[in-house]
């Protein structure tokens, strides 16, 4: 089959690469018909996630039809699904309360050990993200091995395109559990750092939930724009002091909650930043936490901190005396999409959501390291890429 397949820093390459096959009872073979380029697919691109080698299978939101399952599947070959990025067993502690992407089993033994050394635990299992979660194949292929398959995937009714539940598989929920994570009442301001995929869907969702207002803060005009359509209204830190800029539209208190949609590899000259980005190049695990800690600063004292954005080494300069001298709670971790999917997809089906406003570029899969390079370097028009095997 055809694949796209990391191969060092801002090097991914279409190839042909073995056909997946059957390894467990619980397994199913999706023949993908849409897949997507992630901003999380970026920090791999980039080569600032560790764990990452040569020939891996890319990309972690897909959907497809089902042609093969093992005895313990529940699936049905020709069904249509859509398959979270969050690999996951059912039936572990974590899965057991919800927290999928915690999930204990599906992160395999051989690969456990270097993520427990990071992060104090072995990570759950993710579709093409390194082989601290798993090294599992991802889902820019032309057919993805999906484990765990009765837990995970959710069937798509037919006569529903793919570009309207393809987001389904990971940026809608995360945008979604961003906002939940928020703890939103009915009036609260919320700012959201970042107005790419994750922040634009946290935006989305923070109003669905009843903020009375919405914040978005970025610097590509394009992305300003969407948000605004959404209802948001916005900050280009390139033109504006954004604490002073929050302070002024939250009548001096600042916002209830705020919401972390960059993460580790966060824009912008201030000089936190710059010193983040050196380190980050002579690849010593530093994140650029910049916005992060400008979400501190900024939330109003006993507010809300939810961090969607993804963070992977370490982070100096970090205010914790802000954190807690202003009895902050803070929220974070990788989504349980599981938990959001019929819910997300019942909505989406109701028109209370749309996801296709996002997609700027449709490419083949053969276009795929293009697509990558692009949406890479012009953010701006490159909001969403969707891509086609075949």
């Amino acid at each position: 089959m055809r694949a796209l397949t990391w191969q060092g820093k801002h090097d991914v390459r279409v190839e042909t690469v073995p056909d997946p096959r059957i390894v467990n009872p619980r397994d199913a073979i999706i023949q993908v018909t849409a897949t997507a380029i992630c901003g999380s697919d970026l920090h791999l691109y980039d080569a600032v996630i560790p764990g990452v080698q040569p020939g891996d299978i890319l990309g972690h939101e897909f959907m497809g039809r089902v042609v093969e399952t093992g005895p313990g599947s529940t699936l049905k070959k020709g069904q249509r699904v859509v398959v979270p990025f969050t690999i996951s067993c059912g039936a572990c502690f974590f899965c057991a309360q919800g927290q999928f992407s915690a999930c204990d089993n599906s992160n395999p033994v051989e690969t456990q050990e270097a993520s427990e050394l990071l992060y104090g635990h072995a990570m759950s299992g993710l579709f093409g993200y390194s082989h601290l979660t798993g090294g599992y194949p991802g889902g820019q292929a032309e057919y993805v091995r999906v484990p765990f398959s009765d837990v995970g995937p959710i069937v798509i009714p037919d006569g529903i395109p793919d570009e309207q539940v393809l987001f389904l598989s990971d940026i809608l929920p995360t945008g979604w559990m961003a906002a939940e994570n928020a703890q939103i009442h009915p009036g609260d301001s919320v700012a959201v750092w970042g107005c790419g995929p994750v922040g634009l869907f946290a935006i989305q969702s923070a109003l669905l939930m009843g903020a009375g207002q919405v914040i978005g803060i970025d610097h590509h005009p394009n992305r300003l724009r969407l948000a605004r359509d959404l209802g948001a209204r916005t900050i280009d830190y390139r033109h504006s002091h954004v604490l002073e800029a929050l302070m002024e539209m939250t009548g001096g208190i600042g916002p209830d909650a705020v919401i972390d949609a960059v993460g580790m590899e966060s824009h912008g000259f201030s000089p936190d930043n710059l010193l983040d980005a050196a380190k980050q190049k002579i690849g010593i695990g530093a994140d650029r936490a910049h916005v992060l800690r400008m979400a501190l600063m900024a939330v109003r004292k006993g507010g809300r901190v939810s961090v969607p954005g993804v963070y992977g080494g370490f982070a100096d300069k970090f205010p914790l005396g802000a954190l807690m001298q202003k009895g902050l709670q803070i929220r974070t971790g990788q989504t349980h999409v599981q938990k959001y999917t019929s819910e997300l997809l019942q909505r989406i089906m109701e028109g209370q959501i749309d996801t296709t406003f996002l997609i700027s570029h449709r490419l083949s899969l053969e276009e795929a390291a293009e697509g990558y390079r692009n949406f890479h370097e012009n953010q701006n028009e490159w909001t969403k890429v969707v891509l086609t095997p075949g």
